[in-house]
């Protein structure tokens, strides 16, 4: 197939640190080159690729200090999408709603994977404005606040089963990776840590918006006994900070749509011990590959019982449930079905 993939310009495609979406950009449009289809990247000029790369700006608009706004940026690239849609069976976007006024008389040929969260009241009146366009979503839980919308499926998120190595866990540590913010719950996983009677190490992204969250709320917890605070890791990294790990925390405050965080532990055969938000009873399964727990305390005693679970057979489902192969696989069968409606459409007229 000769398939568009759109991403985000925030940043490259992959991130040279943290990012979700770009990530999955990436690994989705590396695994769809490998299967043989013909692909075209639309994504910052800083990108990586084995598919054909269309620069929507020489650089990840993240890092150019001189981008104070970055819809202009957004809109030319889409400019560079409308103009080269004819050549494609299918267009793919990453990049929320912004494409919708401007590919409404090809939406049939469109499929649109939301990251983000949906439960925003100004989301529901624009997507029944727009509801021919073809939706997939990241975890049936995401779909909870628009259940009206145009669902064509939901992908989970995954990753090449060669990126993160397995690790033994014996580094005396627990892990938080991710983005210092209020809704991630940073410092409830330092409290569960310190209630433990464990270490913990802090590996995370502090963004504009949330410095004052992390400079008022975080700052001072990175100051008691057993905190070390990292900052942002890349991928190279990974394996050895997750790997090394007794368990990832993930005490999420928020409906997670998917949280990459969780398959990235157990793709290093690290367990999880996640609050029940969101994904998280989709992503993670209880007493297998880490445990589901609803608060603080039942977190500590969920750490007592890590020695239950099977660092190999954590690794085992990684690969059965979460692999690129399988995320390619899932979204080749989306826009073949889009393809097969469009044809029957065709008939029928």
């Amino acid at each position: 197939m000769r398939i568009a993939q759109i991403a985000p310009l925030a940043e490259a495609v992959p991130p040279r640190l943290y990012g979700g979406t770009e990530r999955i950009v990436s690994y989705l449009t590396e695994q769809l080159v490998r299967e043989g289809h013909e692909v075209t990247l639309f994504a910052s000029g800083d990108s990586r690729t084995a598919a054909e790369l269309v620069p929507g700006w020489p650089r990840a608009l993240r890092l150019d200090p001189a981008v104070r706004d970055p819809i202009p940026y957004a809109l030319m690239s889409l400019d560079d999408v409308r103009r080269r849609a004819h050549e494609f069976d299918v267009l793919h976007f990453h990049i929320d709603m912004l494409h919708f006024p401007l590919f409404r008389d090809m939406a049939a040929r469109t499929v649109t994977t939301l990251h983000g969260r949906l439960d925003l009241p100004d989301l529901p009146p624009f997507y029944d404005r727009f509801p021919e366009f073809p939706l997939v979503s990241i975890s049936d839980d995401q779909r909870r606040p628009l259940p009206q919308a145009n669902w064509l499926g939901t992908v989970y998120h995954g990753l090449p089963v060669d990126l993160l190595r397995p690790g033994a866990g014996q580094g005396g540590y627990l892990a938080f990776l991710g983005r210092i913010s209020p809704e991630k719950r940073p410092d409830l996983a330092i409290e569960i840590a310190q209630r433990a009677g464990l270490p913990i190490r802090v590996s995370a992204k502090v963004d504009n918006v949330d410095r004052e969250y992390f400079e008022a709320q975080i700052k001072p917890l990175l100051r008691l006994p057993g905190v070390e605070f990292i900052g942002e890791i890349g991928e190279a990294q990974k394996s050895d900070f997750l790997g090394n790990a007794f368990a990832l925390l993930f005490p999420i405050d928020w409906p997670e749509p998917f949280g990459l965080v969780m398959i990235e532990a157990m793709a290093c055969g690290t367990p999880v011990i996640a609050f029940r938000r969101g994904s998280v009873p989709e992503v993670l399964e209880d007493g297998l590959t880490g445990y589901i727990v609803d608060g603080v305390a039942e977190a500590v005693r969920a750490i007592g019982r890590l020695h239950w679970l099977d660092r190999v057979a954590i690794r085992r489902r990684f690969e059965q449930r979460f692999s690129a192969a399988r995320m390619a696989r899932d979204y080749v069968a989306l826009y073949e079905s889009l393809a097969s409606q469009r044809i029957r459409g065709r008939r029928v007229a």
